[in-house]
């Protein structure tokens, strides 16, 4: 099963990351497996430790997907490193095995302290739309815009449909990222070859 959650870490040097992860969870393996270059890889490497999050707000998988990443963090309790604020709910980890790989390497974690901080109240669509939209967004350059343009559109109508305040203000995030990402495709685009003179001025004649 994989978890949508976001991911904090201290680096060597102490610098607090924030990451959005699908965390895969078989009974109590959880693996945390970022592609390389990553932020989240260099800190589970030097630290062996992480924190894994769980929230309701939409908006930390847009922000982290489009450059906010500045979120309220608090120190975590049982190890050394930070958490959400305002996290329902949150899991401290540590590494405990590691399945080398050139492009994406395993973390397996085990976990050392859990902690629940206030009730989830509900599920809801547009939420649920955003955070696959950002990961949408994180693919944009693997994938035709044909397929981008269809799946936004579709994702658009629950946001149309259920979202509050929070997830529009995601989802417009998402959505100027995309439309950024369009304009900056067009304009690296070669220009359309034009037609020469000889060739658009007379029908050739066959001798």
């Amino acid at each position: 099963m994989i978890i949508e959650t976001i991911v904090t870490t201290l680096g060597a040097d102490g610098t607090p990351h924030i990451a959005p992860f699908g965390v895969t969870r078989t009974a109590d393996d959880l693996v945390i497996a970022p592609f390389r270059p990553s932020v989240t890889l260099n800190a589970l490497d030097a630290t062996g430790r992480a924190v894994i999050n769980f929230t309701d707000d939409a908006r930390l998988f847009a922000g982290c997907l489009t450059g906010r990443r500045d979120w309220p963090l608090v120190p975590a309790t049982a190890i050394d490193g930070v958490r959400l604020a305002d996290s329902l709910a949150h899991w401290e980890v540590e590494v405990v095995r590691i399945e080398v790989d050139p492009v994406r390497p395993r973390f397996h974690c085990r976990t050392v302290h859990r902690e629940a901080h206030r009730p989830f109240e509900g599920h809801n669509r547009a939420a649920a739309a955003v955070i696959e939209a950002a990961i949408l967004c994180s693919r944009l350059h693997m994938l035709p815009w044909e397929k981008v343009e269809r799946e936004m559109a579709y994702l658009a109508i629950a946001v149309e449909k259920t979202a509050g305040d929070r997830e529009r203000e995601a989802w417009g995030w998402l959505a100027d990222r995309v439309a950024a990402f369009r304009s900056e495709s067009l304009a690296s685009e070669p220009p359309a070859a034009e037609a020469t003179k000889d060739q658009t001025a007379k029908p050739q004649v066959l001798s």
